[in-house]
């Protein structure tokens, strides 16, 4: 299937998204102009009859022509409900694309997107942006076509019964057309403002949700009450923008479609004063008046439908259009069978904003063995370690693994062959089964139970009331802080990788629970390249080899013998925690 082209223009990218519903859009469209042409019979049917078939007295032909005019509305009815039905599943797939498409994006997008943009906002993108796309997909093509097609029919049957006055009623359509161009632009900016306004309201909503025990702690209900009041304001105000521009805009339709009917029935009027028409041509000119004037009302609906869809659309094309930092090369090639050697060549890291985070960083670390990272808060610890699975690209130098820069490789089997623990562990609203599963989504339930038991976490799965059906709630708030960890640890057991990296994996648990993750972690580590950020310097005591990170360097690197006699920045911290020297 060919790629969208997101940078292409707005309208033929739109476009692009009715093709797999192509079917369903015909039927749609060949539907709604069926119910056009039932709409633009009857007044010409009346005034056949009343010039015709009842002077004359032909009362059969007259029934038969009523009776077709019935049949017509039937017809109309069915393709109503085709319309109605159909149309608007046609609309919410074309939705549900759209949806899936960005949210398979934001997937791909590196670490520096969601370090500039809340959640909540990104929700916002994937959702509200997307909601009015369904009446756009389905009314906007359906009310375009069929608007033209009936006040191109109507006005060509106005000027068969009196095209003075067909022109007159023409005239004032170019008053309509400026009316409606002026405040479509201003109806553009004020929906672009209520969206964004609701993206800040979602993004309150989702710090306020997550952070509700923090606040709690602290007793600042009051305090996070204040904040989404305050975007809350700020919606109402834009809304409040929006349903005035709207508001003198719709006033404006009704005025201009009432200020038709008067001049119709004034300039029948007239004519009918000068013999160039009689009562049955200007009974039907002013029900054909009212057929001319509903699809331009329509046509107001579409540019209403149109401007509010286009706007939630251009969101969602800012986002496709958002390419991710971390691309894997046009040759990148797998990553495979890895032994996992590591090697950091002269490497140097710093953000978009120029700030060198890392410099000139350089060590091997060989297959099997264990490096312990540690230093200062901010020193850039953590950030030597996410260079390594490419969550970001170094600024200069190289990273290694058996002897292939990461950039050279796919992001997909790099990460694979890395496992990561974290001190903030993620546990998804599911079962526990799934969240250890998370680790190879193709592990059988055997599997699964292995790993539990390797991380020494199975008895305590097993003393739950469903057992490994247990639901752990929202970011696993019914698990202990030593659970999640062990569940974490459990899931990489079952991705089984080459090289593991622990971010500070044991620095929020108490001594007691610490150790029991240890022997866990001690466990997991054997036979693997490893490298531990660590705190406390209980965690590193069975390190092959110590790196001190501090300001932007590796300052010392050796083994814990050599930098205790050594007696530099190792040796502070080692004597600062009153460990023992053995």
């Amino acid at each position: 299937m060919k790629e969208k082209d997101f940078s292409s223009h707005p309208i033929k990218l739109f476009a692009s998204y009715y093709k797999p519903h192509l079917r369903l859009f015909l039927l749609d469209m060949f539907c709604a102009l069926v119910a056009c042409v039932a709409d633009l019979l009857f007044p010409y049917a009346t005034r056949y009859t009343l010039n015709t078939l009842l002077p004359d007295r032909l009362f059969g032909l007259f029934f038969a022509v009523m009776a077709i005019l019935a049949a017509a509305y039937i017809v109309k009815a069915l393709c109503k409900y085709v319309i109605t039905y159909l149309g608007h599943l046609m609309g919410v797939r074309i939705e549900a694309d759209m949806r899936t498409d960005i949210l398979s994006h934001i997937q791909t997008l590196s670490f520096s997107y969601f370090d500039h943009n809340r959640t909540g906002v990104i929700m916002s993108r994937i959702t509200n942006d997307l909601f009015s796309i369904t009446e756009l997909s389905h009314h906007g093509p359906e009310n375009l076509m069929t608007s033209l097609v009936t006040i191109l029919g109507a006005f060509a049957i106005l000027c068969t019964i009196c095209w003075p006055l067909a022109c007159i009623i023409l005239a004032v359509v170019p008053l309509f057309v400026a009316f409606t161009i002026h405040w479509n632009g201003r109806m553009n900016q004020a929906s672009a403002e209520v969206k964004q306004n609701m993206a800040e309201i979602n993004a309150s909503i989702e710090s306020g949700i997550s952070g509700i025990r923090t606040a709690k702690a602290f007793a600042n209900e009051d305090a996070e009450a204040d904040k989404f009041r305050s975007a809350n304001d700020r919606f109402k105000n834009a809304k409040k923008n929006w349903y005035k521009v709207m508001g003198i805009y719709h006033s404006g339709i009704d005025s201009t479609m009432s200020l038709m009917q008067v001049l119709t029935i004034a300039a029948g009027g007239f004519f009918i004063m000068r013999n160039k028409m009689d009562y049955v041509d200007l009974i039907t000119f002013s029900l054909y008046v009212s057929t001319f004037v509903r699809p331009i009302t329509q046509l107001a609906d579409f540019i209403e439908t149109f401007t509010d869809g286009m706007t939630g659309f251009s969101r969602f094309r800012e986002v496709m259009n958002t390419g991710a930092e971390i691309q894997d090369k046009p040759d990148a090639v797998e990553l495979k069978d890895v032994t996992g050697d590591v090697e950091y060549k002269d490497v140097s890291f710093s953000y978009a904003d120029g700030v060198p985070v890392l410099e000139h960083v350089s060590f091997t670390l060989p297959h099997g063995k264990c490096l312990a990272v540690v230093g200062p808060s901010g020193g850039g610890k953590t950030t030597l370690c996410q260079l390594l699975p490419r969550f970001y690209d170094v600024t200069g130098g190289s990273v290694t693994i058996d002897g292939r820069d990461v950039r050279d490789v796919t992001q997909g089997s790099l990460r694979r062959a890395i496992g990561i623990i974290q001190q903030d562990v993620f546990v998804f609203a599911d079962t526990i089964r799934e969240n250890i599963r998370y680790g190879r989504p193709d592990a059988t339930d055997a599997e699964i139970v292995a790993a539990a038991v390797r991380a020494e976490i199975h008895e305590e799965i097993m003393a739950m009331p469903d057992g490994y059906d247990t639901f752990v709630g929202e970011r696993g708030v019914m698990l202990s802080g030593g659970q999640k960890q062990r569940l974490s640890i459990a899931r990489v057991f079952l991705k089984n990788p080459p090289v593991l990296i622990l971010d500070e994996a044991t620095s929020a648990l108490d001594s007691v629970t610490e150790q029991r993750i240890q022997a866990s972690l001690d466990q997991l580590a054997q036979g693997r390249t490893s490298i531990i950020i660590a705190h406390r310097l209980s965690t590193v005591r069975g390190a092959d080899m110590i790196a001190v990170v501090e300001d932007e360097h590796i300052v010392e690197l050796g083994t814990r013998e050599e930098l205790i006699a050594k007696g530099g920045a190792f040796a502070r911290l080692w004597e600062a925690q009153n460990l023992s020297m053995e």
